[in-house]
């Protein structure tokens, strides 16, 4: 029976609920920095599959390192143009021959990037407005054996960590379903929402003020007053959203940078067209959320191969850990979970598995210590399971 080094202690501190000031912020998913997380991301999938659809495992790549160089553009009301296109760069490594099988990577990367590209940003031409460049190299000899193995237990290919907390507070659940909401619901209705929304939130004591900034899509609007008006109902909107989250005072402001002279507008609905660069790990950790209360991990997980690389498996493991304590664990008012792997070791045997408690002021630390313990044991037990859900789709890394 494997006796893995997991460690349980109380946390002294205050609750990031009780304390002052709370800063959140989540980059919506057209944000250029979301961008280079989602295309990483899909090429990393799309790699996996390959890999095992031709020979049954899923061989060693990393595309953590996409980039965005922003394009030029001439929105108007009423219409506009892109005048050069976005260049997306595909940086990182994938193993493009094993035992007599070649792999197409530059060609399945492409494929990914594109797919995705279309079913994130609906107003942008990804054949006229994008231009992509596959950089992927050959792996590192000894990062590439420890990714190979079938039916043992990964080793780690990397020294790092990951970070996760629950339950999200109030400001956080609101910036975080904001945006969702507005992509899933305001968006159907109103076609000049762009997909690129940034929300930032700060909470100072009772009063929660959420700064918004929307690449509102210029062929949608007809002139500034309906853009104004366009801008009202985003407001109300996620004003609406925060009410089912809070009973504290909520104030939004939406795109404060605009003049009657120059609003906020785009011909495709992301900022990645006219100016605004990205780069995969710059935006939103594994929760949705940047969240500068709280530890967190500055990997980017987005794009790392989903079989041992612990910098991404430990940080949505970490999470779905944090989640769980808190949903079956009483007495609990936050948990910290901090997950570190050494490299060339089973990925199921970190050199430390870390549960910070914050407990409620009745409750019984031994009996959550117990608890908590056992809850570590087993998710480590099944962490492949979060590389099938990985390769399946059903996690998200930003």
């Amino acid at each position: 029976m494997t006796t893995r080094n997991i460690r349980v202690e109380m946390l002294r501190t205050t609750p990031v609920e009780k304390q002052r000031i709370e800063i959140v912020e989540r980059k919506g998913l057209g944000h250029p920095d979301s961008l280079c997380d989602g295309i990483a991301e899909a090429i990393s999938v799309a790699l996996s599959r390959e890999y095992k659809k031709k020979c049954g495992i899923v061989l060693h790549h990393n595309t953590d390192k996409t980039l965005i160089v922003a394009g030029s553009s001439a929105p108007k009301f009423g219409g506009g143009e892109v005048i050069s296109p976005i260049h997306v760069v595909v940086a990182g490594r994938a193993i493009k021959e094993y035992e007599g099988m070649d792999f197409a990577t530059d060609t399945v990367a492409l494929r990914a990037t594109k797919d995705y590209l279309r079913r994130t940003v609906r107003n942008l031409d990804v054949e006229s407005h994008v231009v992509v460049d596959c950089k992927l190299g050959k792996g590192s000899a000894d990062l590439i054996e420890v990714c190979r193995l079938k039916d043992e237990m990964p080793y780690a290919n990397d020294t790092s960590f990951g970070v996760a907390h629950a339950p999200l507070s109030e400001t956080e659940k609101i910036v975080l379903n904001a945006e969702r909401r507005v992509m899933q619901e305001l968006r159907e209705k109103e076609k000049a929402i762009g997909e690129d929304m940034k929300v930032m939130g700060v909470r100072d004591g009772d009063k929660i003020c959420l700064t918004v900034a929307d690449a509102i899509v210029s062929r949608y609007v007809d002139d500034y007053d309906h853009y104004m008006e366009i801008k009202s109902l985003l407001t109300e909107f996620v004003k609406d959203v925060a009410q089912e989250f809070t009973e504290k005072e909520v104030n939004v402001a939406v795109n404060t940078g605009d003049t009657p002279q120059a609003v906020y507008i785009t011909v495709t609905g992301t900022s990645a067209e006219m100016g605004d660069d990205g780069c995969a790990g710059r935006g939103n950790r594994c929760n949705g959320l940047i969240t500068p209360n709280r530890p967190i991990s500055m990997e980017a997980a987005s794009g790392k191969n989903p079989i041992n690389h612990t910098g991404k498996i430990y940080n949505l493991l970490a999470n779905k850990i944090a989640n769980e304590i808190v949903e079956r664990v009483a007495g609990i008012e936050e948990v910290y979970i901090k997950i570190l792997s050494q490299i060339g070791h089973r990925i199921d045997e970190p050199q430390v598995a870390s549960a910070q408690i914050v407990p409620s002021s009745d409750s019984n630390f031994n009996a959550i210590e117990n608890a908590v313990r056992k809850i570590i044991d087993e998710n480590l037990a099944e962490i492949g399971k979060i590389s099938e859900m990985i390769i399946e789709g059903k996690l998200s890394t930003f």
